[in-house]
């Protein structure tokens, strides 16, 4: 759980669920943007709690080249970088999230989203530190990468399935409404 959790996309998933479950574009954006900040300042202090590396992985830092803290210095500055970060990129992803919960192929392309992030970081991470990191972390990517496939297809499914069965109750009604004739 530790190498899926200290990645991107399940935070994106966090901040477009909160917008998917809020009516209202404001509170999903200000609420993701929250919920996302405090996610941060949280994982960093239970990461400070208990520093020990998960089994089959390897020390790497998780703050992108140019933006790191020196050496020696606490989790503090990693919780500014991070916390910013997810403070600006909460709020488009609750309303994308809040956009997703439009139904048919409008809302799909948002609700693809987090299946298309996970894929797409799980690959990278394999690609990148695959070698240096071991075989846990090589399944856990791939596991990753087949559940994104397989989420991508149920949520097409879900709206294919969802799109016929309003199409029939449309042509259902219609044939209801129409006067009967005599024969």
């Amino acid at each position: 759980m530790g190498i899926v959790f200290s990645s991107g996309w399940p935070w994106a998933c966090y901040a477009l669920l909160v917008g998917y479950f809020r009516r209202s574009k404001i509170e999903s954006t200000l609420l993701a943007s929250l919920g996302l900040a405090i996610g941060v300042v949280m994982y960093y202090i239970f990461k400070d709690m208990n520093p020990a590396i998960p089994a089959g992985m390897e020390s790497a830092t998780s703050v992108p080249a140019g933006m790191e803290v020196e050496s020696g210095a606490s989790s503090d500055g990693r919780i500014l970088v991070w916390g910013i970060a997810a403070f600006v990129f909460g709020a488009p992803l609750g309303l994308m999230g809040n956009v997703a919960r439009t139904p048919g192929v409008g809302g799909l392309l948002f609700r693809l989203l987090v299946p298309l992030i996970a894929f797409f970081e799980a690959t990278q991470r394999l690609n990148v530190e695959a070698d240096s990191q071991g075989q846990i972390f090589v399944i856990t990517w791939n596991v990753t990468r087949v559940a994104a496939c397989v989420a991508a297809v149920a949520l097409m499914g879900h709206a294919v399935w969802s799109w016929r069965v309003r199409r029939s109750r449309a042509d259902g009604r219609a044939e209801a409404a129409a006067p009967a004739r005599p024969l």
